[in-house]
């Protein structure tokens, strides 16, 4: 396969012609491309060329399978932990809030719309509390700490004094706000009703009607409806008694040698990537060297970038985020913390990562590095278009919140329009989207359609359509490389022995950067099974 030659902006002339005195050491020019392409091999070409075993592939694969074991293995671990959480929460609920039916709404768990129902639903809690070792099928006591009982701490937060009359639209109301808070022992709430009667005399038209157990889910909206929720943190720590028979305990020391054994393995993988950066750095400094010191001429960027293997960075990345989402893990075994959330996307993301650097294996192969060129071919095209497009998106996304966000719960947030818009971009959702907006107003109704068919039309028949023809042409110029052979680069033209083929230094267009190429060429073509012909 004949590759054409693409020399750096300019006119070329014919090397042939011009003359100079610079003499070129032969020996030192072999070493340096042998090193090149040395370096550029696949892993089994530089086993044959000179029996050097494949250390980082090796490690590659070791550190696959055991992130992916350890990642499963702590996958089935959270999935008890969360789902513990969650009919943990749902007990409290059905105990704690009366009439609740089990199914929630959006922010709130229960409304209620009367005082005395106010009223029966904090005694509720009270009663519920006070008798809760009888009432729960489930494991639960009361908090202690030094062996005391800890209290059931109730607060409400008002304005500080006001007076209200709606018949006559006047509102006398003192900003400032005071916080009362009533503690009962759980152990002695018989009489709780009676000594605390003026605290539960709530004067709602200057209560703020946040009676809260901790500090959250504040009712600050005087709308006549008091919505209700329940949450709670949780706390893991070490058993005072913990005693399990069987193989249980050794599972647990078993499971921290693994995450230990995974630390080394991700240490030695960063450690061997660092080296082979650290090994370009220093021959891509040599080969400019060489290029000023023979040719007078300066690599251009696009050979730069051939050292420079972002792969690598891409492992150095994976091994530290696997590191510390072993570590954490290690502390949640130990019950020294209990953020299985930063655990997680620590361990998934470096799993993600790990398994998206195998496809750095497969592109030695002819038939299988398709989608590595068509995506280094199309990254950026793609990325100028959805900055362009983004705009737009934007300008939508903003607009519908502002006049839609009242009338719709798909916009009632900047991230829930963005949402909305995105799978309406991808066809989801539609009809519902349009027809809850068939009872408002007329002037929302016409906004609404002239909004959704605009947006709808613009991105999917013309954004979508582009972004696709990006793709799609990317691939075909990739094909078609395939088949009539890639542009050759300086880089790839040394390392052939075309030495005649270098411009020198005082030509039109030396010492400029390398023209913009409108198709991706790879460094070296090698292959573990065959290699491309050139």
């Amino acid at each position: 396969m004949e590759m054409p030659d693409r020399y750096c902006q300019g006119t070329s002339v014919d090397v042939s012609s011009v003359s100079t005195s610079m003499a070129t050491d032969p020996m030192a020019e072999e070493i340096l491309r042998d090193d090149l392409r040395f370096y550029f091999m696949s892993p089994c070409e530089k086993y044959r060329t000179r029996r050097q075993l494949p250390w980082k592939l090796a490690v590659q694969i070791l550190k696959i399978f055991m992130i992916t074991l350890q990642l499963i293995l702590f996958g089935l671990n959270n999935q008890l932990v969360v789902s513990y959480k969650e009919e943990n929460l749902m007990a409290f609920k059905s105990l704690f809030l009366k009439g609740y039916s089990g199914v929630d709404e959006d922010d709130y768990s229960i409304a209620v719309y009367t005082k005395q129902s106010v009223y029966d639903s904090l005694h509720y809690v009270i009663d519920q509390y006070s008798q809760l070792g009888n009432l729960s099928v489930g494991p639960v006591s009361y908090a202690e700490e030094n062996e005391k009982l800890l209290p059931l701490i109730i607060c409400k937060k008002s304005y500080k004094k006001g007076s209200t009359e709606p018949s006559e639209e006047a509102y006398d109301i003192d900003a400032e706000l005071e916080t009362v808070c009533l503690t009962l022992d759980p152990e002695s709430t018989k009489t709780w009703r009676m000594d605390n009667a003026s605290f539960f005399e709530l004067d709602f038209y200057r209560s703020l009607l946040r009676p809260f157990f901790g500090d959250k889910n504040p009712f600050t909206c005087h709308s006549g409806k008091v919505k209700s929720t329940l949450d709670f943190d949780t706390v893991s720590s070490v058993c005072k008694n913990w005693k399990i028979s069987g193989t249980a305990q050794k599972s647990t020391h078993y499971l921290l040698i693994f995450d230990g054994f995974v630390i080394v393995v991700c240490l030695i993988s960063a450690v061997l990537c660092t080296r082979s950066i650290i090994l370009a750095v220093r021959l891509l400094q040599r080969f400019s060297s060489f290029c000023l010191e023979n040719y007078n001429q300066k690599v251009c960027e696009d050979d730069q970038r051939e050292f420079l293997n972002g792969w690598y960075i891409l492992v150095i990345i994976s091994d530290v985020l696997s590191i510390i989402g072993s570590i954490l893990k290690m502390e949640i075994q130990a019950k020294s913390m209990t953020n299985y959330d930063v655990c997680s996307i620590f361990l998934g993301t470096s799993t993600l990562m790990v398994w998206v650097g195998v496809i750095r294996y497969l592109g030695y192969f002819e038939k299988y590095n398709v989608l590595i060129l068509t995506m280094r071919a199309a990254l950026p095209k793609v990325l100028r278009f959805c900055c362009c497009a983004g705009m737009i998106y934007l300008g939508y996304t903003f607009c519908g919140w502002i006049v839609l966000g009242p009338y719709h719960e798909k916009f009632e947030g900047l991230s829930r329009v963005a949402e909305c818009l995105f799978s309406l971009v991808n066809g989801d959702d539609m009809f519902p989207t349009f027809a809850q907006f068939e009872q408002k107003n007329t002037m929302v109704w016409l906004f609404s359609r002239a909004y959704l068919y605009s947006f709808i039309s613009l991105f999917i028949y013309m954004v979508l359509s582009l972004f696709i023809a990006l793709i799609t042409d990317a691939y075909e110029t990739i094909k078609g490389y395939q088949t009539t052979g890639f542009p050759m680069t300086e880089l790839q033209r040394f390392l052939m022995g075309q030495k005649e083929d270098f411009p020198l230094q005082g030509q039109e267009g030396v010492g400029t950067e390398c023209g913009e190429a409108e198709t991706v060429h790879p460094s070296v073509m090698l292959c573990c099974c065959k290699r491309y012909s050139i």
